[in-house]
């Protein structure tokens, strides 16, 4: 028995030690990610900083490394707490697996000795005749020959409890180094995090001098962004309405030869009675149709918006590698509020932009002199601004990931920003939620 809990005290800790694994490996994963966009970031300020004057580009850049380095410190607590745990259970299962070996080697050593005084055939004999009865004697008859079988167990017992208890401190005395080591990235990423807060802060001082230029820089990037979602608006919204009178337009049409079979037989049975024709009711009112039902009125169109919310999480990204330079929601830019629609991905020079779905393309305009493509997908739109140039056109059909076009670069600030919007209708929705991991 008390073998079978030492396999099962053995089983529990074998599973926390996988659970704490997979948290930790998750981590270190997203830790790693973090750090390939800082040095991304690192590397894109760089270039925008060998021009004299601070940028909002820079600006924006000194923001994003901000908000990464704090990520990043976040992602060390969570794993130094995470490593407190397993030192805290590792210290446990060690005292633990301390006391059962002692009670193990207490007991072999009482086995031994109970042998030792009995290991003659005439103490043996005389250990079995002392017996009360024949049933203990029967008993102490069985234990002598099962006490060999027995020891070799309890020794076997004891080696692996020895053996499990060195792999605990192995693994204790590494826990312990890889905090150390986690501590000490810590605490050179809060050195960095107070670095780029202090180069933010000069930079927004440099831009305060140039509050003309800032002005019209803000002003123009608001322009476009407005200009952006009122094109985005009215492309979606001429589809629904499209729809809607398609939709309104078959519903008359099927009511007017309902009204009309209904007539008919009114006439007929009229006339087999003899009575006087009855008066033809009146036309029955088309009830209003619903952006969402004119958007799923036919087969196809279902189906579609119904495969594209079965794939909800595990769209692929609108270019092959990319990290967010703007979220969705609401952000304050220079004390101003703001909100974004989408996403802005920053991506590499001339990187091709793909569909991230099945659809149609219903809308491709020119926003200032880079162009915005509108794709349907049943009820759902995606939209991609800030194209340089694109390679389909109104009307036609595109499969998931086929390239539609490429990204547009600032010339001024080297940025290849791509923007991409997700509606359920005409409402906007949150792209994190619909595309998988990148």
């Amino acid at each position: 028995m008390r073998y079978l809990k030492i396999i099962f005290c053995f089983l529990l800790i074998l599973s926390s030690v996988r659970v704490h694994a997979q948290s930790s490996q998750e981590l270190k994963r997203q830790r790693d990610q973090l750090s390939q966009q800082l040095e991304q970031l690192n590397r894109e300020y760089e270039e925008t900083s060998n021009n004299k004057r601070s940028t909002l580009a820079q600006l924006s850049n000194l923001k994003q490394q901000v908000a990464l380095l704090g990520a990043k410190i976040e992602n060390i607590n969570s794993a130094v707490r995470n490593l407190d745990n397993q030192i805290s259970e590792s210290n446990n299962s060690v005292h633990s697996l301390q006391a059962q070996l002692a009670q193990l080697k207490k007991e072999y050593a009482a086995m031994v000795l109970f042998t030792y005084h009995n290991q003659s055939a005439y103490n043996k004999l005389m250990f079995i005749f002392a017996s009360r009865d024949f049933n203990q004697a029967y008993k102490r008859l069985k234990y002598l020959q099962q006490i060999g079988t027995y020891r070799e167990r309890q020794a076997t017992y004891i080696q692996e409890t020895q053996t499990e208890l060195h792999v605990k401190i192995t693994e204790l005395d590494k826990n312990k180094k890889e905090k150390s080591s986690l501590l000490i990235e810590q605490e050179k990423e809060k050195a960095t995090l107070n670095v780029q807060r202090n180069t933010q802060a000069q930079v927004v001082a440099d831009l305060s001098k140039h509050q003309g230029l800032l002005k019209q820089q803000q002003q123009d990037i608001q322009r476009k962004i407005a200009k952006t979602n009122r094109e985005i608006n009215a492309a979606i919204q001429r589809e629904i309405e499209a729809a809607r009178r398609k939709a309104e337009e078959e519903a008359k049409r099927k009511a007017d030869e309902e009204a009309k079979a209904e007539q008919k037989a009114a006439l007929a049975k009229a006339k087999a009675e003899n009575k006087e024709a009855p008066a033809p009711k009146p036309k029955p009112a088309v009830k209003s149709i619903s952006a969402s039902e004119a958007l799923n009125a036919t087969p196809e169109a279902a189906k579609l918006s119904n495969d594209f919310l079965g794939n909800k999480g595990a769209l692929p990204w609108p270019v092959a590698n990319g990290s967010v330079k703007q979220d969705f929601g609401i952000y304050y830019e220079s004390g101003i509020k703001n909100e974004s629609y989408g996403w802005d991905i920053r991506t590499n020079t001339g990187a091709s932009v793909r569909a991230v779905f099945q659809g149609e393309v219903k809308s491709i305009s020119n926003i200032e002199g880079t162009f915005l493509v509108v794709i349907q997908h049943g009820e759902y739109f995606t939209a991609y601004s800030n194209l340089k140039s694109f390679n389909v056109k109104q009307g036609q059909k595109v499969s998931t990931k086929q390239i539609i076009g490429s990204v547009a670069t600032d010339s001024s600030t080297g940025e290849a920003v791509v923007g991409f919007a997700l509606y359920k209708g005409p409402t906007a929705v949150n792209p994190r939620i619909w595309l998988a991991g990148n």
